[in-house]
């Protein structure tokens, strides 16, 4: 068997041990070099996913499988840390525990595409551990800021606990099922429907809805991430949001989708409200936050929310909808993020003492201090809110529109109010992400214009270009979303 689909996950793995021999090997002066070389590594095997976009390949007996749905997953992931170990030349270059930090990076990645490619319950909980474990530690990367500390420890905490909860329903599901494959498991529930609506199974999926939302950040366990999002480091922030929550995202496809379609257990009623919650819980919140990164991490739980929406009517348009909107929240929330980065970056240069690096009023006159990255900004926050031509537009009106076309077929007066529920949510963020475009170009600035490093810029415009470009061009990306929800049967 040809193990070239597996590449992307050998080469990141490779890199990241070479990384970590590298580190063993030169001066500390030397190590800021390491950077580019992780980016290769990552460019590299971005290049095998393209190629490979609608290849179908299943590996170790079934546990792991190619696919689009998996494929577009791992371009999200590849995607994510390509930014964020750009930004993290300039952001890392004075730490001497650099090659630490990109090894964990990059394997933290193979992590999170392994469980883009789990096929079987025990390979999506290591590929959950694996990326889990290496997070935790770039969370409290910076070892002498206690709110890095904190951020690393409330968020271990809370993962250790989600991570439990997940293995205790993987392990009701095991006991009734005899089996971890996830097709194996699907179709015991076909061929025994009954079995599906017993109590111990509805606790099992009790248990792995609840780990998976802890991973998503779906309300109520959603508790971590706001002080785990404004605690890290900025870069590793953008990771977390960005990236790692994808996860959740990818997993809950891959069982909860096809789980639910085949053993039909109608359960629309409680995902809408779970969704409907968390969106306007987090947009709500977002309004009374002067720390931008906090703003950003309540607003990250709102789109959460509204990529949950695809659970609610199952439909392939909808699964490619919320897809679709993973990739551009994607590009718009690691990008914000590390754009918050560079503010901070600023401010200290201003004043090495200072505090609060991310307070909104640092983005006083940002327009005049730092055009390039005032602008890029201003994309993310209107792709964010669901402005066109933008990503975060496309991903919502797929998403929206399917929605809207069962709720007409199925005659539901309800599946009507959560769309207009959602598209109201969408409307309230443009507040509080329009008072800090007001900030950026209509206060003065308070301090004197600052050339933008150029590892910061290039990881930004990386994300700017597509955010704007699937607004522009959107039909391969819906055919790629559309593909991927293909795979699910729905």
């Amino acid at each position: 068997m040809s193990y070239g689909l597996l590449a992307p996950e050998i080469i990141l793995t490779i890199v990241g041990l070479v990384i970590i021999l590298l580190g063993l090997l030169i001066t500390d002066k030397s190590k800021n070099m390491i950077g580019y070389f992780g980016a290769a590594g990552l460019v590299v095997a971005l290049g095998y996913v393209l190629k490979t976009m609608t290849a179908e390949g299943s590996f170790f007996y079934n546990a792991l499988v190619i696919d689009p749905l998996s494929q577009i997953f791992k371009l999200i992931f590849l995607i994510v840390s390509l930014m964020v170990v750009i930004a993290s030349i300039s952001y890392f270059k004075d730490n001497r525990n650099q090659d630490e930090y990109y090894a964990l990076i990059l394997l933290s990645t193979v992590g999170m595409m392994v469980v883009a490619s789990a096929n079987d319950l025990v390979a999506l909980f290591v590929g959950f551990e694996l990326a889990s474990m290496s997070t935790y530690v770039l969370a409290g990367f910076e070892k002498k800021n206690p709110a890095s500390l904190e951020a690393a420890l409330k968020y271990f905490i809370i993962g250790s606990l989600s991570s439990a909860l997940m293995l205790f329903g993987m392990s009701l599901v095991y006991g009734v099922t005899g089996s971890t494959n996830i097709p194996v498991i699907i179709e015991f529930f076909k061929t025994n429907p009954m079995m599906a609506t017993n109590s111990l199974d509805i606790i099992a999926m009790i248990f792995l809805v609840a780990g998976f939302g802890f991973k998503m950040a779906l309300v109520p366990f959603h508790m971590w991430a706001p002080d785990t999002y404004e605690g890290s480091p900025s870069v590793v922030s953008s990771l977390l949001a960005a990236g790692s929550k994808k996860m959740g995202f990818v997993a809950a496809f891959r069982v909860l989708v096809l789980a639910l379609v085949a053993i039909r257990i109608d359960i629309q009623m409680t995902f809408a409200i779970l969704a409907v919650i968390t969106m306007t819980y987090g947009n709500i919140v977002a309004i009374s936050q002067r720390s931008i990164k906090r703003m950003l991490a309540y607003s990250s739980i709102a789109q959460a929310g509204y990529i949950s929406l695809a659970f609610v009517v199952m439909t392939q348009m909808s699964v490619a909808g919320g897809v679709l909107l993973a990739l551009g929240h994607a590009l718009m929330k690691g990008g914000a993020f590390i754009a918050v980065a560079l503010v901070g970056y600023m401010v200290l240069s201003d004043n090495r003492n200072a505090k609060n690096l991310d307070d909104i009023g640092n983005f006083a006159g940002l327009g005049k201090r730092a055009p390039i990255t005032a602008f890029s900004l201003l994309v993310f926050f209107l792709a964010l809110a669901g402005i066109p031509p933008s990503a975060g537009f496309i991903g919502k009106f797929v998403l929206f529109y399917s929605i809207t076309i069962e709720a007409v077929a199925q005659a539901s007066n309800w599946l009507l109010l959560v769309v207009i529920i959602a598209i109201l949510n969408s409307a309230l963020s443009i507040y509080y992400y329009a008072r800090v475009i007001r900030y950026m170009y209509v206060l003065p600035p308070n301090g004197e214009k600052i050339k933008e490093p150029t590892p910061y810029v290039v990881a930004i415009l990386l994300a700017v270009i597509g955010t704007i470009g699937i607004g522009i061009y959107p039909e391969p990306f819906i055919q790629m979303a559309m593909n991927a929800a293909s795979v699910l049967g729905v």
